[in-house]
C-alpha cells in the first residue's frame, strides 16, 4: 500500500467525521458556483439586466469565499483535535512529522477536490431550477435559459482548489508544533471541574439585560445611534454567557440534590459543565453567526414588507392623477384622455372618478386646509370600497391618512380638531370626530362637510384637480405595463401603485435573494460546527456509556440521556441566537415605526424548524452509533 493509498483509506475510515465537512464544503461550493452561473450568464452580457444585481452577487460570492476559508480552517482544526491520539500512535510506530503533515495535506486535498467537483455537479443539476427562481425573484424581464457555464466551472474549481491547498498547508504547519505527549493525550478532557467566576457571571447577565433593554426601549433614529454599542455589549455578554454564566448555573443545579439525584440527571450534569466549557467558543461562534443570518434576512424581508405595504396603504387606487399647479383645463383634459387611452390599450378595465380639491385659509392654523364635500368624498370612497361619510349640516369630520406625526411634532387630527371650520356668514362648525382613510391621499389631513355647508364656505385660495382609477382584480400584468407607459409619458403626474411596487421589488429582489443565500450558508455552517463538536467527543461518550451500562443503564435511559445532551448542544446557541434575532428585529420595527411581528415570526420560525429537522437527523445517527457500541 502506497502512502497516497494510506491517506485515501484514512478518509474512508473517518467518513463519520468527514461527511459533515464534505457536505458543508460541497454546499458552499455549490452556492458560490450558482453565483458564478449568474455572473457569467450570456443574458447579462448586453447590460440590459439590472447591473446592481450582478454587483451584489459578485460581492456575495466574495463574502462566501472568505467565509469558506475560515469555515474550512475551523473544520480541519476540529478533525485534528479528534485525531490527535491517532497521529500520536502513528509517530510511536515510526511515522515522522513530515509524513503526518503530508498525510493531512493529502487528505484535505482529496476531500477538497471531491467537494469542489461535487458542488459543481450539484450546481449544474439544480442550475435550471435556480435560474427559473431567479427570473421571478430578481424580476428579470429577459429569460435566463440554461447554458453550460464553462467559465463559471473554471473559476469555481480554480478558486476552491486554491483555497483547499492553502488551508492544507496551514493545518499541516499547525500539526507540526504539537509534541508526542500532547498528541497521545489530545482527546482527553481537562482535569479538574471547570469553575465559573461569580463576578463574570453577573457581568454576563447585566450586559445582556442592558443590551436587550436598550435595543427594545429606544425608538426612531436613536436606534441607529444605539446599534454599535448594543452589538458590542450583547456580543461580549454572549461570550460570557457560554464561558461563565452557563457553567455557574450547571454547578448550582449539581449542588441541588433534589435535581441532581433525580433519575438520570446525574449522568446529564456530571460532565455537562466540561462540555459547556470546552464548547463555549463553538457555541459563541454559532450563536453570533446564526444571529447575523436571522437578523440579515429578517431585516431585508421586513424592510421590503415595510416599503411595499406602505406604498399600498398610502395609495389605494390603481392609478392617481395630479396635474401641475399651472396646468390649464385643456392640458388636464388631454392628460386624462391619454391615461384612459393607455388603460384601454393594455385592456385594463377600470372605473374612474375626478374632482376639484379646494383649499381654504385657516387663520387659526396659519395654513391652508383641504375641505371637501361629502358627495365628492363618497364617490372616491366607493371606488375602493371605503365607507361613505354623511356629516350633518352643523358637523365637520376630520380625515387623516395615518398616525404619523407632522413636522410640528403633532398629529394632523390634533391640529384639525382644535380648529373650527369658518363659513362665509361668520358662523363656525366644530369638528365632531376623526376617521382614518386614504381616500384622498392628503397627508396633512382634511375636513369633510355636508354638501349644503360646502357651498357656504369662504373664498377658495387654491384648487387642484384630482382623478383616480380603480382596476378590476386579476389584471396585475396589464396594470404594470400601463403603469410603465404612464411613467414614461406622464412622469410625476400619473402614479401607478402596481408599477411602483414592481419597481421596488425589482430593486429589492436581488438584495433579498443574495441575503437569503448568504444567510443559508451561514446557518448551514453553524449547524456543521455543532455537528463537528458533537462527533469529536463521540468516542469518549461511547466509552463512558459502555462503562455505565455494565452497572445497569438501560437502553431507554441511554436514549433519554443522549437525547437531552444533544438537544442542549444543538439548541443552546440557537435559542440564544433566536432571542438575539427577536430583539434585533424589534429594534428595527421601532426604527421604522412598523410592526414586524409577522415577518419576524416567519423568518425565525423557518430557521427554528430547519434546526429541529437537522437535530432529528443528527440525533438518529448519533444514538445509533452509541447504541451499537454499548449494547
Amino acid at each position: 500500500m502506497t502512502f497516497r493509498q494510506f491517506a485515501f483509506n484514512n478518509v474512508l475510515r473517518n467518513k463519520r467525521l468527514y461527511i459533515a465537512y464534505f457536505l458543508s464544503s460541497m454546499f458552499t461550493v455549490m452556492v458560490f458556483f450558482t453565483f458564478a452561473i449568474f455572473a457569467f450568464h450570456p443574458a447579462f452580457s448586453n447590460g440590459s439586466v439590472n447591473q446592481n444585481a450582478l454587483l451584489g452577487m459578485a460581492a456575495a460570492g466574495g463574502i462566501i469565499y472568505v467565509f469558506s476559508f475560515f469555515f474550512v480552517l475551523y473544520s480541519m482544526s476540529s478533525f485534528l483535535q479528534s485525531r490527535k491520539k491517532e497521529f500520536g500512535l502513528l509517530i510511536m510506530l515510526g511515522a515522522t512529522n513530515k509524513q503526518i503533515r503530508l498525510m493531512v495535506f493529502l487528505e484535505n486535498i482529496l476531500i477538497g477536490f471531491f467537494a469542489t467537483v461535487g458542488g459543481i455537479l450539484a450546481g449544474l443539476l439544480f442550475a435550471k431550477a435556480i435560474l427559473l427562481v431567479a427570473e421571478n425573484v430578481l424580476i428579470i424581464s429577459e429569460s435566463l435559459p440554461f447554458y453550460f457555464p464553462t467559465l463559471a466551472v473554471v473559476v469555481t474549481f480554480g478558486s476552491f482548489m486554491l483555497l483547499f491547498f492553502f488551508i492544507s498547508i496551514f493545518v499541516s504547519f499547525i500539526l507540526r508544533t504539537n509534541k508526542l505527549t500532547d498528541l497521545v493525550k489530545g482527546d482527553k478532557q481537562s482535569k479538574g471541574e471547570p469553575k465559573a467566576s461569580v463576578f463574570l457571571s453577573v457581568v454576563a447577565a447585566l450586559l445582556l439585560l442592558i443590551g436587550y433593554g436598550t435595543a427594545v426601549l429606544v425608538e426612531g433614529i436613536y436606534v441607529v445611534y444605539a446599534m454599535i454599542p448594543v452589538i458590542l455589549v450583547v456580543t461580549l455578554g454572549t461570550y460570557l454567557l457560554f464561558t461563565q454564566l452557563s457553567v455557574f448555573f450547571i454547578r448550582r443545579f449539581k449542588n441541588n440534590t433534589s435535581i441532581f439525584w433525580r433519575k438520570t440527571n446525574m449522568l446529564l450534569f456530571s460532565d455537562l459543565s466540561f462540555r459547556m466549557k470546552d464548547n463555549a467558543r463553538t457555541f459563541f461562534m454559532v450563536a453570533i453567526i446564526s444571529t447575523v443570518a436571522f437578523s440579515a434576512i429578517g431585516s431585508l424581508y421586513g424592510f421590503q414588507s415595510y416599503l411595499t405595504k406602505g406604498v399600498k396603504e398610502m395609495n389605494p387606487f390603481t392609478v392617481t392623477y395630479s396635474p401641475w399647479l399651472d396646468d390649464s383645463k385643456e392640458i388636464i383634459e388631454n392628460d386624462i384622455k391619454k391615461i384612459n387611452a393607455i388603460l384601454e390599450e393594455e385592456n385594463v378595465e377600470a372605473k374612474m372618478e375626478d374632482m376639484e380639491l379646494t383649499y381654504y385659509e385657516m387663520p387659526e392654523q396659519d395654513r391652508r386646509v383641504l375641505i371637501t364635500k361629502a358627495s365628492d368624498y363618497n364617490r372616491f370612497a366607493a371606488l375602493i370600497g371605503e365607507e361613505a361619510l354623511n356629516p350633518e349640516k352643523g358637523e365637520a369630520i376630520v380625515v387623516e391618512q395615518s398616525d404619523a406625526m407632522l413636522a410640528e411634532g403633532t398629529k394632523a387630527s390634533e391640529i384639525l380638531m382644535a380648529s373650527n371650520v369658518a363659513l362665509e356668514s361668520g358662523e363656525e362648525i366644530k369638528p365632531s370626530q376623526v376617521i382614518k382613510s386614504a381616500v384622498l391621499g392628503e397627508l396633512n389631513g382634511y375636513y369633510v362637510v355636508n354638501d349644503e355647508i360646502y357651498n357656504q364656505l369662504g373664498t377658495v385660495v387654491r384648487s387642484d384637480h384630482s382623478a383616480a382609477w380603480k382596476a378590476e382584480d386579476g389584471q396585475t400584468d396589464q396594470v404594470i405595463e400601463a403603469g410603465k407607459k404612464l411613467s414614461e409619458q406622464l412622469e410625476y403626474k400619473a402614479f401607478s401603485v402596481d408599477y411602483s411596487l414592481y419597481e421596488i421589488n425589482k430593486a429589492f429582489g436581488p438584495i433579498l435573494f443574495i441575503g437569503l443565500f448568504i444567510g443559508i450558508v451561514f446557518f448551514v455552517s453553524a449547524g456543521s460546527f455543532l455537528y463537528f463538536r458533537l462527533f469529536t467527543d463521540l468516542d469518549e461518550e461511547k466509552r463512558k456509556f459502555r462503562s455505565i451500562a455494565k452497572i445497569g443503564l438501560t437502553e431507554t435511559e441511554l436514549k433519554k440521556v443522549v437525547n437531552r445532551q444533544i438537544a442542549l448542544l444543538f439548541f443552546s446557541p440557537i435559542v440564544v441566537a433566536l432571542v438575539h434575532g427577536i430583539v434585533a428585529l424589534t429594534a428595527l420595527s421601532h426604527l421604522f415605526d412598523y410592526n414586524l411581528t409577522v415577518e419576524s415570526s416567519l423568518v425565525l420560525g423557518s430557521f427554528a424548524l430547519i434546526q429541529i429537522v437537522y437535530f432529528l437527523i443528527v440525533r438518529f445517527f448519533y444514538v445509533k452509533q452509541v447504541k451499537r457500541m454499548v449494547f
